[in-house]
């Protein structure tokens, strides 16, 4: 049986869409179109604290005014707790996670009072505090303190062995899930983190090529991981350059001046848009004015 060739595009609804999401999206729709493909969207929406309901429809407008069509319905991942919790009680199971009870201000301590705190591609690693906590106190403290969920990162790598993936760029990369430390992979305040949630959310929609940005990179080790750990298929990968200004800084949502609604709202036409971002390398500073 032929394999389906599925791309997909996947936005925070915490703001405005700027030209580097512009850029991911097209690069992922036309992959998928090339392909013969499906392109899905869906919206990673469980940093409740940020989303703005406008934001959903802010999204869809600004990439159909792109010409960018997704297949289905788009999925939310704040309609998926249970699926995330289902996860996690897998490798509660086999002892792969422990519970969290520090807070960052804990955290921070530890790791300023430590001569050679390990860091990796976000910073600090987390200095394992809660790992060494004895059984009887952590199922003590389980019923009445807020907790997180970290993977024991040791513990999970050495089960798992030597794992590989492949990058459209990068070629065969073997995974080192253990420059993270123990990632968080369920919040305090809900039911699980970026790391779970987009490596359940990829199998679940049969993704089989993943377009992000080069900054997401490192974390590609550990969602290698998560997948052989909870059995789930393996994509390739595509990451892809970051967009940024004229200065080199990265583009972020604070920079109104290039969404693409204060662009669309300045006359810019979204084929040239489209063009612009086409083109190798991408022509950024064709954007600045209007039509």
């Amino acid at each position: 049986m032929t394999e389906t060739f599925v791309t997909r595009f996947a936005p925070s609804p915490t703001g405005l869409l700027h030209l580097g999401h512009a850029y991911s999206a097209l690069r992922a729709f036309d992959l998928a179109r090339e392909a013969g493909g499906r392109f899905l969207l869906r919206f990673e929406d469980i940093d409740t604290g940020r989303v703005r309901a406008e934001y959903y429809a802010a999204i869809e407008r600004d990439l159909a005014w792109l010409g960018i069509a997704w297949d289905g319905e788009p999925l939310r991942q704040s309609d998926r707790f249970s699926a995330y919790r289902g996860a996690l009680g897998a490798l509660m199971a086999r002892d792969l996670v422990y519970p969290c009870f520090c807070t960052r201000k804990e955290i921070s301590a530890e790791i300023a009072a430590s001569a050679s705190a390990p860091h990796g591609p976000d910073g600090p690693l987390y200095p394992g505090i809660c790992r060494l906590i004895d059984p009887a106190e952590r199922e003590r403290r389980l019923g009445t303190e807020p907790h997180a969920w970290r993977i024991d990162m040791a513990r999970a790598s050495a089960l798992a062995g030597p794992l590989f993936w492949e990058d459209a760029e990068a070629g065969r990369i073997e995974a080192a899930p253990g420059i993270h430390g123990d990632v968080v992979l369920a919040r305090k305040d809900v039911p699980t983190s970026y790391h779970l949630a987009v490596t359940v959310d990829d199998a679940a929609q049969g993704v089989t090529d993943i377009v992000r940005g080069a900054d997401l990179f490192p974390a590609t080790h550990v969602h290698r991981l998560l997948q052989h750990l909870l059995g789930l298929p393996v994509p390739r990968y595509h990451h892809h350059r970051l967009i940024a200004d004229e200065a080199g800084r990265r583009l972020a949502k604070r920079d109104d001046a290039l969404s693409l609604a204060a662009l669309r709202e300045a006359g810019m036409s979204a084929d040239r848009i489209a063009a612009a971002l086409r083109a190798d390398p991408p022509d950024i500073g064709s954007l600045r004015g209007a039509d």
